[in-house]
């Protein structure tokens, strides 16, 4: 008969014996950030900062997701009013976009505080309750788990959204929505790993790809009638990004298969370097499998090609 161990959960306080000095430096490490947003299901966690000031008091972690702000707050015990308040304030102080709870354990209350504050705020906002477990068995080394108590229904979430969107958008912000959607949805079941920001009335939807500052778009431009999949580098450093990848544009269209578009943007404080699909209108909805395949490949390969490259940008 086969010896069998038991599954043993113990105290953070084990491996952690503070919040500032020891768990936020570990949790801010980009695979303990990525193995958190495996589990809240966001595109990535790109760290920014940690003990960032937000007025006269300390956020843990601040990071990104795309263009979205994200705070962190965390706790190596049960979840208390105080930290309730400081999400709120520090949530309002950076303009977040998702804030995430992590304690050992959650207070019914509090799991009852973030979901009616799920259910009552837009779709441009998200509270996340996550319990941090440390598991061992036997002997053996420590092993966290990030365990989701609450996270938004983003179906009906949307769905408000969108029903408020439909009831005040023009067909064609109508037709870029319902065409986005089906995008996120086939890349969901294609590629699962891309995971693009949720579907608006809009002509463009934002990817991440691993780099505060910098973002893989996907566009439909429907006075145009064409496609797009983009490298949008914005910001003071733009011009300097963009010189230090043209440099590498042969290696990089070597790797891709493909050419791109290289736009400075001289008089943009924003680069873009890009692979288009002309005469291709979105209102031609008998062509969407066409375009969903095309902008999937694409998507697909520019990730996986441009993302080392961005990350190893100075």
């Amino acid at each position: 008969m086969r010896n069998l161990s038991k599954l043993m959960r113990v105290p953070l306080r084990e491996a952690w014996k503070h919040e500032a000095g020891e768990l936020t430096p570990w949790l801010a490490e980009a695979d303990n950030l990525n193995t958190l947003a495996d589990a809240l299901g966001v595109s990535e966690l790109v760290l920014v900062a940690t003990e960032h000031w937000v007025g006269d008091f300390k956020l843990d972690i601040l990071c990104s997701d795309g263009d979205q702000q994200v705070i962190i707050e965390n706790q190596l015990d049960e979840t208390d009013h105080k930290h309730l308040g400081q999400i709120l304030s520090y949530a309002a102080g950076v303009g977040a976009n998702k804030v995430v709870w992590l304690a050992e354990s959650f207070r019914p209350e509090h799991i009852a505080a973030l979901q009616f504050l799920n259910e009552n705020t837009t779709e441009n906002l998200s509270f996340f309750g996550v319990q941090i477990e440390l598991w061992r068995i036997g002997e053996s080394p420590l092993a966290p788990k990030f365990e989701v108590v609450v996270k938004p229904n983003d179906w009906a979430k949307i769905g408000r959204e969108q029903a408020r969107a439909v009831s005040s958008a023009s067909p064609t912000k109508q037709l870029q929505q319902k065409f986005w959607t089906a995008l996120v949805e086939r890349l969901a079941k294609n590629a699962p790993h891309i995971r693009p920001q949720k579907p608006r009335p809009q002509h463009w939807l934002n990817n991440s790809i691993g780099r505060s500052g910098f973002g893989l778009t996907i566009t439909a431009n429907t006075r145009d009638e064409r496609l797009g999949v983009e490298l949008w580098i914005p910001g003071a450093e733009a011009k300097k990004h963009f010189a230090d990848l043209l440099v590498q544009k042969q290696v990089i269209e070597g790797k891709l298969g493909f050419e791109l578009d290289w736009q400075e943007l001289p008089d943009a404080k924003a680069c873009r370097i890009a692979t288009w699909y002309s005469h291709a209108s979105i209102e031609d909805e008998s062509r969407w499998d066409e375009y969903l395949n095309w902008l999937t490949e694409r998507l697909v390969k520019m990730d996986q090609v441009l993302r080392p490259i961005v990350k190893a940008l100075p």
